[in-house]
């Protein structure tokens, strides 16, 4: 990336707090946070691949889940745990490139990845016993690699015009992470058609996918109701509540940053929310799919034995 016109180098991250007491106890907790996280996820997708009770469409989606919740995960925790841990909270400018890029990236293909679960999720319970065929290899990893397509096309479209503007005041960053509001607050000169940046990064990647998934779950709920037993209504939405679960924590929390008006950013708010959907998040998906999932429970005893 062109960066001729600018004249910041690196870029200061503050983190969460200055104080070396906070600061110790939070190096201890994001540590334990990402620890879960990194086993949690492993642990799914070896247990998808190495049990064949397990190798669904529906574990297909889960096990790329995890995996791209694990990868989405590191490319925060590294820098947290070191802003953390010591005093160096800088960042160089490819760094804050690379982090930028690869944040949003994932993010949106998580929204996207979201949407094909759905319709996943749809195909399951209106179509049960043609649900392999309905549901071929070929087309989950078509859906999967379009999912990550995506959400890296939108994202350099957003990177490019992001880092394209001049950075030549301040360099501090009042976040734990290279997103785009801190920056837009730190360009100078020129942001002509920023908000419509932001309209359209929120359209194709939040709004699309979340109405994508909304039509699945109304074309869903429209075969739960003509169920005649309730012991098969119960059932058929018992293979929903993860997914649902997974699509109200992320997306509540993707909305709230990017439906915020930009003048009453507080970055103080906007830290924990973004911590969330961040950090939290991947850690919380493989508790959301294993805990109340007899087949994943089943895999993990075959496992240990």
């Amino acid at each position: 990336m062109e960066r001729s016109n600018h004249t910041v180098t690196e870029f200061i991250l503050l983190g969460f707090s200055t104080d070396p007491v906070t600061q110790r106890v939070l190096s201890v907790v994001f540590l334990g946070v990402y620890s879960v996280t990194v086993v949690g996820n492993i642990t799914l997708m070896v247990l998808i691949c190495s049990d064949s009770q397990l190798h669904t469409p529906m574990y297909f989606f889960i096990g790329n889940l995890s995996f791209l919740d694990l990868w989405y995960s590191s490319v925060y925790m590294p820098k947290i745990l070191v802003i953390c841990i010591s005093e160096d909270r800088s960042i160089s400018f490819a760094g804050c490139v690379a982090q930028f890029f690869f944040s949003a990236g994932l993010a949106y293909s998580e929204c996207y990845l979201l949407a094909a679960m759905a319709y996943d999720r749809y195909v399951a319970i209106s179509k049960p016993l043609l649900y392999s065929q309905a549901m071929p290899i070929k087309l989950c990893a078509f859906l999967v690699t379009a999912s990550y397509l995506g959400g890296f096309i939108n994202c350099s479209i957003g990177a490019k015009r992001t880092f394209s503007l001049n950075f030549c005041g301040d360099n501090v960053i009042d976040d734990f992470f290279c997103d785009f509001f801190p920056l837009l607050k730190l360009a100078c000169g020129r942001k002509d058609g920023f908000q419509a940046l932001v309209y359209f990064l929120l359209a194709s990647n939040v709004i699309a996918p979340c109405v994508l998934i909304l039509a699945s779950y109304l074309f869903i709920i429209t075969t739960i109701l003509r169920i005649r037993s309730t012991q098969g209504r119960l059932k058929a939405f018992s293979t929903c509540s993860s997914h649902l679960t997974s699509v109200t924590l992320y997306y509540g929390s993707i909305l709230y940053i990017y439906t915020h008006p930009q003048p009453s950013y507080a970055f103080g708010r906007e830290k924990i929310v973004s911590i969330f959907y961040t950090v939290v998040f991947p850690m919380l998906n493989p508790m959301i799919y294993s805990l109340r999932n007899k087949d994943v429970k089943d895999a993990l005893t075959k496992l240990f034995k």
